[in-house]
């Protein structure tokens, strides 16, 4: 909206023209999106207490120390998330960029679905919600929808290749079938992320570090002369979701404040859910499928202990992990919940840097 209405008064007044660059309105997203988390936050909280005298349902199979220290905290804390980002990107972000809107579309619509999912675990008092098949469909239909206007959004035949990390101009052409390709790395990634909050703070930080890194790819590969010197395709426009990404950070940033241990809200299927699904859209947009598999690691890793866990339990009866997914193993091996959230988000810090180097290695 500033982007919009200030920078045609740059002739007249020139601190408007400010609002010409990526950095400026970037940096101007995220403190914004902090300033509204801090504002709106201890409010939200209260009102979430009061209406969720229970808190969030506790699984009976899962660590037995949840059922004391975790008891009464309320969930649905994605909302503050949702709330931050999206009023800080509608501000800052140039609102006749397509790519914005089409990660917006999946950020809420998958946020809209987590949210249905919370209120009726709370309503019902059971961990089930939303059942897995109606949240798949409506992640599926969304998702579509997307990738299909951004494939159209892109420059051909690029809208419809998978680009691969480590070779210069090297792709992979599906054609009319790649909207359903970028259906399922936003699902993918939603449920991924999904799967990993089950910790204070788990989720949130990684989240963040994979929006940093991506916010930096959305940059350069927005940019005709970074994108040149790294010889890596240029998208017209995407880079826009630099400002995206960067109110995720500050609105992240304004949440873990507030999830940190002792969580006083947990984000809920509400945040986890739209954060998974936002970092699948960009994915998308930045044709850099294949990179959020990298920086994104830590959520490949929890969602395939979960895969294996199950695949092994039907088969032979016996576990592989004493719980999935593989933080609530560590949990029951006798770590600590700070140790396992602390040393999760440096691998997650390592995965990024990998992610990032993905970016000058061809």
């Amino acid at each position: 909206m500033f982007y919009n209405l200030l920078l045609p008064l740059a002739g007249y007044i020139h601190f408007f023209n400010l609002f010409r660059y990526i950095t400026f309105r970037a940096g101007g997203a995220c403190l914004t999106a902090l300033i509204i988390s801090f504002w709106v936050g201890p409010k939200l909280i209260r009102y979430l207490k009061s209406m969720q005298r229970h808190g969030q349902p506790i699984r009976t199979d899962g660590p037995e120390r949840h059922l004391i220290e975790k008891k009464g905290t309320p969930t649905m804390g994605g909302v503050l998330i949702l709330l931050a980002l999206g009023i800080s990107t509608l501000l800052w972000a140039d609102l006749r960029n397509g790519y914005v809107w089409a990660t917006l579309l999946v950020t809420f619509g998958y946020g809209g679905i987590g949210f249905a999912d919370d209120y009726l675990k709370l309503t019902k008092r059971n961990t089930k919600g939303v059942s897995g098949r109606v949240k798949l469909v409506a992640q599926a239909g969304i998702g579509l929808i997307a990738a299909v206007w951004m494939t159209q959004l892109m420059p051909a035949p690029l809208g419809t290749e998978l680009a691969l990390p480590l070779f210069k101009n090297f792709y992979i052409q599906f054609g009319i079938l790649f909207p359903l390709v970028a259906m399922f790395v936003m699902m993918g990634s939603s449920n991924a992320v999904n799967l990993t909050d089950g910790l204070d703070g788990l989720a949130t930080v990684p989240t963040m570090i994979a929006a940093g890194v991506f916010g930096l790819i959305a940059y350069l590969v927005g940019n005709k002369i970074f994108a040149g010197y790294l010889e890596i395709h240029f998208i017209p426009g995407v880079g826009e979701l630099a400002v995206f990404l960067s109110a995720l950070m500050g609105a992240g940033m304004g949440f873990l404040w507030f999830n940190a241990p002792p969580a006083a809200v947990f984000m809920g299927d509400t945040g986890s859910l739209s954060l998974g699904g936002a970092l699948g859209a960009v994915a998308v947009a930045t044709k850099n499928e294949i990179v959020l598999a990298v920086v994104g690691g830590l959520f490949v890793v929890e969602t395939v202990s979960v895969i294996v866990q199950v695949f092994w339990f039907k088969r032979t009866g016996r576990r592989v992990f004493l719980m999935a997914p593989l933080h609530h193993h560590f949990e029951k091996k006798g770590w600590a919940e700070p140790t396992i959230v602390i040393r999760f988000w440096i691998i997650a810090m390592i995965l990024g840097l990998l992610g990032l180097a993905s970016l000058k290695i061809r």
